[in-house]
């Protein structure tokens, strides 16, 4: 764990743009280290886009931007391929997401084709043009930003595409007292792209190994399935939680306890994050909606349910 300085570094700097949204740069930075994507979603100019520039501006990799709009093409993020006249053969020309850290800026702004091309770069980590396969440089990161689906003009993403990202999360306004210490920072010149970068991509691949090798006791295990399981088997949920979920839940828990300076997970990790890793993947009944009881309602009766294991060394 001698790199987990760095990672608590790199929340500091993020926090020095991002003001008073302590906890939503935590779980920005805990996807990064779990080798996840993040999903952000709220109404414009809560600071979804600074963030997502801030993470990428604090490490020295690189960095595309897709600013998405009902006209964005496939090719455009993954790229294509151009005949060549002088040499006589087609050369790939790269796509937005041959970068280390991707922005799919509005990504709900465009039609769900478009939406799709990422899908193969999100879970495989490679791209395929003309029947190429072209593998992604680690780390890679998609942070997607979107607004409420029902502003006019966007798409609903599809569940397999949500089931994708680690974490999805919302910023929310920010207090009376942080807005005018944002508003002094303004004046005082004080941006994101003031930021140099505190790291190198080798160091966050170096922590996300590290983080693989947090030990998980088999009680923890059992309780994270257990959870999952009793989301498949909710009433007011038509779609439970994933395989995939399940993963992620663990791997989210071992980034937590890596930012804790800890080599094992305890229960609290667990309960931290399961809810921005959960909710986005369940999908409520017609009747919970016609209720109003939103997904995180659901989830806390779920969490109600299931005993929380209770142990004394969870490091063994």
């Amino acid at each position: 764990m001698e790199h987990v300085s760095l990672a608590n570094q790199l929340i500091q700097q993020v926090n020095s743009v991002l003001v008073g949204k302590e906890d939503k740069v935590v779980y920005a930075i805990t996807t990064l280290l779990a080798g996840g994507h993040l999903l952000l979603e709220d109404v414009p100019g809560v600071g979804k886009t600074t963030l997502a520039n801030a993470i990428a501006r604090s490490i020295d990799l690189s960095f595309g931007r897709i600013q998405f709009t009902p006209d964005t093409l496939p090719s455009d993020i993954t790229g294509l391929s151009v005949y060549n006249m002088k040499t006589g053969a087609f050369e790939f020309q790269k796509g937005a997401a041959m970068h280390n850290i991707v922005l799919a800026d509005e990504i709900n702004r465009t039609a769900p084709k478009t939406q799709a091309s990422l899908l193969e770069a999100m879970e495989e980590r490679q791209i395929t043009v003309d029947g190429v396969i072209y593998p992604l440089e680690a780390p890679f990161m998609v942070i997607a930003t979107q607004n409420p689906i029902d502003f006019v003009g966007t798409y609903h993403l599809p569940e397999a595409q949500m089931d994708r990202f680690l974490m999805k999360i919302t910023i929310g306004y920010p207090s009376v007292e942080n807005e005018r210490l944002m508003t002094k920072k303004f004046l005082n010149d004080e941006r994101v792209a003031q930021l140099k970068p505190i790291m190198t991509k080798e160091d966050i691949v170096a922590m996300q190994n590290e983080v693989t090798q947090i030990r998980v006791h088999d009680d923890v295990i059992a309780y994270i399935t257990d959870v999952i399981n009793a989301t498949r088997n909710e009433e007011n949920l038509i779609l439970g939680a994933s395989p995939r979920a399940t993963l992620a839940v663990v791997r989210a828990a071992q980034a937590t306890a890596y930012l804790a300076e800890r080599d094992f997970v305890i229960p609290d990790d667990v309960l931290k994050i399961i809810y921005p890793v959960l909710c986005h993947r369940l999908l409520e009944s017609m009747e919970a909606k016609i209720n109003k009881i939103s997904t995180e309602t659901i989830l806390r009766n779920v969490l109600n349910k299931v005993t929380v294991p209770i142990l004394k060394d969870f490091s063994k």
